[in-house]
């Protein structure tokens, strides 16, 4: 399977007048929210509900690194996309790669990589990642 088909998309968006800082183009500082908000789909899109986890295995999952790559400006007006995939599979964490691409070139303007660690709310530490979470990750694996 070609890594495109492993990559549900997660949020669209737009760019407006009052992401833009002094030269013009979308801040830095906005990127964050845009990607914290397409992660909360992640496990959605990848057939993981949260209630599930939860329910099931009585684990969720806290973020632990977040690391944005800026690639090429985005103006007011440039409406985007977020998809995602995942990058790694450990035993108690995973780490998923998502890309910010323009709606209409097809161009990508940054990636954000994130590791997400699956956690006992009971132990308040963290827990070893659940065999069908694994499975389900696994259609999702792309080559780094």
């Amino acid at each position: 399977m070609p890594d495109s088909a492993k990559r549900p998309e997660l949020l669209r968006g737009v760019v407006h007048p009052w992401h833009h800082d002094i030269f013009g183009h979308m801040n830095v500082r906005h990127y964050a929210p845009f990607f914290d908000d397409a992660s909360f789909f992640l496990y959605t899109a990848m057939e993981i509900p949260i209630n599930w986890l939860m329910g099931e295995f009585g684990v969720h999952i806290v973020s632990a690194k977040a690391e944005t790559n800026f690639i090429k400006e985005l103006k007011a007006g440039d409406g985007f996309i977020i998809d995602g995939a995942v990058s790694r599979i450990g035993n108690r964490s995973a780490t998923f790669h998502m890309r910010m691409i323009h709606a209409e070139t097809g161009v990508r303007h940054a990636t954000y990589n994130l590791t997400e660690v699956f956690f006992d709310p009971n132990t308040r530490a963290s827990a070893p990642m659940p065999n069908p979470v694994r499975e389900r990750l696994q259609r999702h694996l792309i080559q780094p």
